[in-house]
C-alpha cells in the first residue's frame, strides 16, 4: 500500500470517527499519523530522479507575494494591472504554465508578485504540478489568495486544504509550547496555564508515535493536538494571507458586502480596475513594511531613496542596511517623526523607528 492510499484511509477513519471524550486519544493518534504521511509525500523520493527544470525565481527586492489561486480566476489579469509585466491571460484554465515574476512600485519599496500556475484539487499530492506551486508559495512573505465572488467560499475551503495539508498555516501564530528531546529521564511535562484541548496522556501517546520517550514539554497556552503536532514536526511555515475576491462586477452587492466584511478578505475587479489602490495598501500592512529616510548633517533629508525596512526595527538595524560598519562606529542618531518624543531626539542604537522617520547618524 503506497503512502497516499494510506493518508486516505487515515483521513477516511478520522471522517467516520465520532468526536466525544471515549475516542479523543483515538483521533490523536490518527492525526500524528496522518501528519507522519504526509511529512513522508513531500520529501523527494530517491536520489536517481533526474532534475527537472527550475520552477523558482531568484528572491528580489524588499518582499515577495505569491498569488495562488484555482485556474482563471485573474491571477495575471492581476499581475499585468500592478505591474510592468505581461503574463499571458485568455479565457480558458491554465494559460499560465511556469512561475512569471512581476516588481510592484509602491511608497518606494519594489515588492515581488510572483503570478504562479492555478492549482487544483489534489495538488497537495502533485496533481497538476501543484507540490511546484505550493514549495514556492512556502518562500514568500505574504500570500495572496485570490478567489472568484462568484463561486462563494468553496474555492477557499479547498484551497486552505491543500495548503493546510502541506505545512503552511495561513493568519496563525506559532503555537506557545517549549519542546525538546532528551536523550534520557523520560517525559517532563508542565504547563503556566488550565489545559481543556491537550492533556500529558494524549501529549505521551502523540510522541510515542514519532519514537520519542525522553522530551521536555511546557505548555505556555492552550494548544489543540494539531498545534502540538505542528511544534513536533518543526517544518511548519507561518505566513499572513489575504483572501482576495475578484470579479465583484458580475456578483450581486449583497454578496459583494457580505464578503468584505468577513476578517483578512477584500474584493476587487481586475476587469474595471476596482479596489485595485486599497488591495495595495493592505498587501503593505500585511507585510509590516516602513519607509525611513536618510539625512545628512546641515541638508535636507533625501525623501527620493527611502529605505525599506521592517515594522518593528531599531536603529542598528537601519546602520546595517546603509553599510555593514556603520554600527561598530556608530555614537548617536538624531530621529525627526512619530517614533521621536520631540523633534529631533538624539537615541541610541536600541530606538524603534516609525515608518516616514527621518535619522541622521552621528559616527564617533
Amino acid at each position: 500500500m503506497g503512502i497516499l492510499e494510506k493518508i486516505g484511509e487515515i483521513e477516511a477513519e478520522i471522517q467516520r470517527t465520532q468526536k466525544n471524550k471515549a475516542t479523543e486519544y483515538h483521533l490523536g493518534l490518527l492525526k500524528a499519523k496522518l501528519a507522519k504521511y504526509r511529512a513522508q509525500l513531500l520529501e523527494p523520493q530517491g536520489k536517481s530522479a533526474s532534475k527537472g527544470e527550475g520552477f523558482d525565481v531568484m528572491k528580489s527586492g524588499d518582499a515577495r507575494v505569491a498569488l495562488i489561486g484555482f485556474p482563471s480566476v485573474g491571477k495575471s489579469t492581476l499581475l499585468n494591472t500592478l505591474t510592468k509585466t505581461h503574463s499571458e491571460s485568455a479565457s480558458y484554465a491554465f494559460t499560465t504554465l511556469t512561475c512569471i515574476p512581476g516588481v510592484i512600485e509602491y511608497k518606494g519599496a519594489n515588492i515581488q508578485l510572483l503570478d504562479l500556475p492555478g492549482i487544483i484539487e489534489g495538488a497537495a499530492q502533485g496533481k497538476g504540478r501543484g507540490r511546484q506551486v505550493i514549495a514556492v508559495a512556502r518562500t514568500a512573505d505574504l500570500v495572496v489568495m485570490m478567489l472568484d465572488a462568484n463561486k462563494g467560499d468553496v474555492q477557499r475551503k479547498l484551497l486552505e486544504k491543500e495548503l493546510e495539508s502541506v505545512g503552511l498555516r495561513l493568519n496563525k501564530q506559532k503555537p506557545n509550547i517549549y519542546f525538546k528531546v532528551k536523550k534520557a529521564g523520560g517525559l517532563s511535562f508542565n504547563s503556566t496555564c488550565t489545559l481543556t484541548k491537550c492533556n500529558e496522556r494524549m501529549v505521551q501517546l502523540i510522541l510515542h508515535e514519532y519514537k520519542m520517550f525522553n522530551a521536555e514539554v511546557l505548555f505556555r497556552e492552550d494548544c489543540t493536538q494539531d498545534e502540538f503536532i505542528d511544534v513536533i514536526m518543526d517544518n511548519r511555515i507561518y505566513l499572513p494571507c489575504l483572501y482576495v475576491y475578484n470579479k465583484i462586477d458580475q456578483t450581486s452587492i449583497e454578496e459583494v458586502d457580505r464578503i468584505a466584511h468577513k476578517p483578512h478578505c477584500l474584493v476587487i475587479s481586475c476587469e474595471m480596475k476596482l479596489n485595485l489602490d486599497y488591495l495595495l495598501e493592505q498587501m503593505w500592512e500585511y507585510l509590516n513594511l516602513v519607509c525611513v529616510y536618510t539625512k545628512k548633517r546641515g541638508e535636507k533629508p533625501d525623501f527620493d531613496d527611502g529605505i525599506i525596512m521592517r515594522r518593528g526595527c531599531s536603529v542598528e538595524h537601519v546602520c546595517h542596511a546603509i553599510h555593514r560598519t556603520l554600527a561598530s562606529s556608530f555614537k548617536y542618531a538624531l530621529v525627526w517623526g512619530t517614533s521621536a518624543k520631540y523633534s529631533p531626539q538624539r537615541v541610541g542604537v536600541q530606538h524603534i523607528v516609525n515608518h516616514e522617520d527621518v535619522l541622521q547618524v552621528v559616527k564617533k
